[in-house]
């Protein structure tokens, strides 16, 4: 329910205003919607709503919007959201930017909406700054804008938010309103796809297809990890492998750690050894101890036959 996200925090602001008397009757609607009494937390909004209390008013928004205790009607949530928006709650700015972009209880003005996406957006609102980021880049209802696009979902990036990462890294990859910066527009994705955003998630899933391996490695980890992806060990080392065999550094040491731990593969010691040897080799420090640990249990013959394929690996999979 994203109009209810932050009310604790606005309650306890509103309570260092100076109007506790209207305070303690709020928190005690807020605890009965909390647990679907939205008969009693009606009976405590209201009235508040009714006297100006901007948060009762747009928490009666939320709840004609959606049918809570009311008869569901979007022109009622409308009106109460612009009383609480008109007093600068942040929440009811988004939430009336949202009905007139949708077109719900009031005419659809894609420029009405952008306006107060923006107020809620200048007060640090993360949602509100991608709906502004994403109004930028299309020029619905304001300008086209790559820059101030990029500028409002980096806000909302900063803050956690998913989906303004995920835009934050396609602003990257293809220059829109940033440098084009491979290694910052994989930075985002990343944060985006660790939680589980399905868009990130396609990206380097798209990139990964297509060859590149820094996308194959972190499509590996999150495979392994279970990030933004079911775990899966075999899938994790089938992408390793692919970025591997490119001489990825990093990609060569996760391989060789699933090999040393029979994880997505038979648990095979001299592979561990060998990919370890070239990770080592291509700049990756861990590699280096790990594959020093491995040494440590090998039996002569084994270490042979590590050396050996080790031999072979380098001559195809090292690149420094």
């Amino acid at each position: 329910m994203q109009a209810m996200i932050g009310v604790a925090l606005i309650l306890a602001l509103f309570l260092g205003s100076g109007a506790p008397a209207l305070a303690e009757p709020f928190e005690e609607g807020l605890e009965a919607y909390a647990k679907g009494d939205y008969a009693t937390a009606l009976e405590h909004w209201r009235p508040l709503a009714e006297q100006g209390l901007a948060d009762a008013q747009s928490s009666l928004g939320w709840m004609y919007a959606e049918g809570e205790g009311v008869r569901e009607d979007d022109a009622e949530a409308a009106r109460w959201y612009r009383k609480a928006a008109e007093q600068g709650l942040a929440r009811a700015q988004y939430n009336l930017g949202v009905v007139y972009d949708d077109g719900v209880g009031v005419p659809e003005d894609d420029a009405e909406a952008a306006k107060w996406f923006r107020k809620a957006a200048e007060q640090g609102l993360a949602r509100a700054q991608y709906n502004l980021g994403v109004m930028h880049t299309a020029g619905v209802g304001v300008q086209k804008d790559e820059l101030e696009a990029a500028k409002w979902f980096r806000m909302a990036a900063e803050q956690g938010y998913a989906p303004a990462q995920s835009n934050l890294g396609f602003a990257y990859a293809t220059g829109a309103g940033v440098p084009g910066d491979d290694a910052e527009a994989r930075k985002w994705y990343r944060k985006a796809a660790d939680q589980g955003y399905g868009e990130a998630v396609q990206w380097f899933r798209e990139a990964a297809d297509l060859g590149d391996a820094v996308a194959q490695h972190e499509l590996g980890v999150m495979y392994a990890e279970g990030r933004g992806l079911d775990r899966s060990h075999a899938e994790a080392v089938k992408w390793y492998r692919l970025a591997a065999l490119q001489g990825h550094a990093a990609a060569q040491t996760d391989l060789g750690g699933m090999y040393a731990r029979g994880e997505g593969v038979f648990q095979d010691w001299i592979q561990a050894y060998a990919w370890f040897d070239v990770a080592a080799a291509n700049g990756n420090q861990d590699a280096v101890r790990m594959r020093n640990m491995v040494a440590r249990d090998l039996t002569d013959e084994q270490f042979a036959a590590a050396i050996a394929l080790a031999r072979e690996y380098m001559e195809k999979y090292r690149t420094k």
